[in-house]
């Protein structure tokens, strides 16, 4: 049976920063929704290419060598081993992951200031 998601909703659901929701596998990739505010760590993927869907709000990925703002619509590909941060512009942004495993912690990428920190809506 095929499952139809309402990707922006997905993601205006989540009710914790930096949280991510697992919504589909295709290819053995992850599809993920995801919801952050101000900024994640810098870290690297070095075994994976990382996909940033912009959805709602606006977003710059930070990189050693640059900015690159996104704003909802954008789609951004980060490969693998290149140091990133992922910055919210704004209050919130809302967001689609896409990759083999995109979390970058067992906690689900949250950065330790987010942790038990409840999304607003």
């Amino acid at each position: 049976m095929l499952t139809k998601f309402a990707v922006a909703d997905e993601a205006a659901g989540l009710t914790e920063f930096w949280s991510q929701r697992v919504l589909a596998t295709a290819n053995g990739n992850l599809l993920k929704v995801a919801k952050g505010t101000r900024s994640t760590t810098w870290h690297s993927h070095d075994d994976q290419d990382e996909t940033f869907l912009l959805l709602a709000g606006r977003m710059t990925i930070q990189l050693r060598d640059g900015d690159v703002p996104l704003l909802p619509g954008d789609l951004l590909v980060i490969p693998r081993g290149v140091e990133h941060c992922p910055r919210v512009d704004g209050d919130e942004a809302h967001f689609l992951l896409i990759g083999p495993d995109v979390t970058s912690n067992a906690a689900g990428g949250k950065p330790d200031w987010s942790r038990g920190r409840p999304a607003a809506g």
